[in-house]
């Protein structure tokens, strides 16, 4: 991620920005709203046609200790209990997917036979944290409902520039014409073919082991650039550039070959395990590019080497998720410009989007008054509400999450999270068996009204459990095979063999029926109906 990479510094007016704020002023979204805590379940006050599947996806950083662990040298029970905090929260706040960055700094969060145990885990780089936090750390998430993508970063090796520093025995220090020092960090040079299939490999290690619902790539590529200082691969692009007279063609190149290679790896070894990348929010501007956006900004296609539209125009990605981390209204990099862009270029493709939110800007020191006032992120979905190629979005990060200085994303959570979704299910994988309805008891309350259904999986011998059950609740009987289109979803729930659902809210006449959810966000069919 890039949480202080600024949009850039010369203005340009975006584009239909007037008849975007007048839909959000219309929508409701620029009056006050109340102010909730995080730990708050919101209300379902949201009047518009609900939506049935939505990412509601939370970045956790590890690199320095962004989010977790906290800090090194906790013992592996502290780690455990502080990622089950996280993934105990992350339900309750409405996520459905958690984002945890495993290899930081080419070094792994599992045991890795390619590369060192994470300093960040420790302190120390190599040493054993006692666990598998990788292992815990899918298990934790799974048996909460929530999906566990794994975050890469694909050629970074340090954050400080002195491979003898690294543990001995690293890759780094083994192959150090793998390795450029540039901008005072170290970093595997994306030229070198040898580095980029070693690079490759330590990361598919984790998807061959290990039971993950995705691999994700952030905005790092090529490094950003440090001023007055080129990137140090004359040397490579004399030996490997020879076809590419232009060595920026010969960087996209060079990344292009890591996305693709790892889409097809990816999908050879873990058919059903996403592939999708969140780069910085701005491809090109269209000063430069008449297909980029209408931005005066830094461009990721010429400054990181990645030709982000590119990708998904190939059809290489899963999903896009584009850290759009501006507000309305900033000249240089329109969020209102910037969201409708990005789903022009995903229209009438494969590839899902997703927005990434900046919420660690929301009441953070030194931000502008959009981010101060406690209703930047609430603007921001409501805008995407008018973009129906905008599948939902990822939050960065955990911590700012938790601490929601100015109760952002609570407001926004009131606004748009109030009724429960599905997770997105990429039209590649909407095939295939689906699991069989469960058996459903309920149980009314005769004081309360409220209603408790007891819902049990049939597997039909296969062994396998639904990872999820969707709740629907019908205002009358609904016949035998109900249809959902009749019915409202009122409750994800966390699968397994047996589930409990108690609906509070129940009124005296509705009827329920259950679907059981499958990994992928299938739904089979549903149960017989119950009153």
């Amino acid at each position: 991620m890039s949480p202080k990479r600024t949009a850039g510094s010369t203005p340009l007016p975006a584009l239909g920005r007037r008849t975007v704020l007048a839909a959000i002023a219309a929508a409701g979204c620029t009056t006050a709203l109340p102010s909730m805590t995080a730990h708050a379940a919101a209300p379902p006050t949201d009047s518009r046609a609900p939506v049935e599947r939505q990412m509601r996806g939370m970045w956790i950083a590890s690199v320095v200790n962004i989010d977790w662990p906290t800090r090194t040298g906790l013992d592996a029970a502290a780690q455990r209990a502080e990622f089950t905090r996280l993934a105990d929260d992350a339900l309750a706040w409405g996520f459905n997917a958690l984002f945890v960055q495993i290899r930081p700094t080419a070094d792994a969060f599992w045991p890795s036979p390619f590369e060192p145990w994470s300093q960040w885990l420790t302190g120390t780089q190599g040493q054993d944290p006692g666990y598998d936090p990788l292992a815990f750390m899918v298990e934790t998430a799974h048996t909460r409902g929530l999906a566990f993508h794994a975050w890469f970063n694909p050629y970074r090796v340090s954050m400080q520039p002195d491979p003898s520093a690294l543990v001995p025995g690293h890759p780094a220090r083994t192959h150090p014409e793998w390795t450029v020092s540039y901008g005072g960090k170290l970093y595997y040079d994306p030229g070198v073919p040898a580095a980029r299939r070693f690079c490759q490999e330590a990361m598919l290690d984790a998807v061959r082991r290990y039971d993950i619902d995705g691999v994700h790539f952030d905005d790092y590529f090529y490094p950003y650039p440090v001023a007055g200082s080129d990137f140090p691969d004359d040397a490579t692009f004399r030996t490997y550039g020879a076809d590419y007279a232009d060595k920026a063609a010969w960087r996209r190149h060079n990344v292009d070959l890591m996305v693709r290679e790892m889409r097809d790896a990816v999908r050879a070894a873990r058919p059903d395990a996403l592939f999708g990348i969140s780069p910085f929010g701005v491809w090109r501007n269209a000063t430069t590019d008449a297909r980029g956006s209408a931005t005066a900004a830094f461009q990721s296609y010429d400054g990181l080497h990645a030709d982000t539209r590119g990708w998904v125009e190939r059809g290489w990605l899963d999903y896009i998720a584009p850290q759009v981390y501006w507000h309305i209204g900033l000249p240089v990099a329109d969020y209102a410009v910037l969201a409708p862009w990005w789903a022009e270029v995903v229209r009438d493709t494969d590839t899902e989007l997703w927005i990434g939110q900046a919420v660690y800007k929301s009441g953070a020191a030194g931000q502008p008054a959009p981010w101060q006032d406690g209703k930047e992120l609430t603007r921001h979905l409501t805008l995407n509400s008018t973009l129906p190629e905008i599948g939902g979005d990822l939050f960065f990060s955990a911590k700012d999450v938790r601490e929601d200085r100015v109760g952002d994303f609570a407001a926004m959570r009131l606004a748009h999270w109030g009724r429960p979704v599905l997770g997105p299910l990429p039209a590649r994988l909407d095939r295939g068996p689906l699991p069989p309805p469960p058996t459903v008891e309920i149980r009314r309350e005769a004081g309360t009204g409220a209603a408790t259904l007891h819902i049990t999986a049939r597997t039909h011998g296969r062994g396998d459990t639904p990872f999820q059950y969707a709740v629907h609740r019908f205002p009358g009987r609904p016949g035998h095979r109900p249809d959902r289109g009749n019915g409202t979803l009122v409750a994800v729930v966390p699968g397994g063999k047996h589930a409990v659902y108690r609906d509070s809210t129940a009124p005296a006449a509705c009827w329920y029926a259950v679907c059981a959810v499958d990994r992928v966000q299938r739904q089979g069919r549903m149960s017989r109906p119950v009153f």
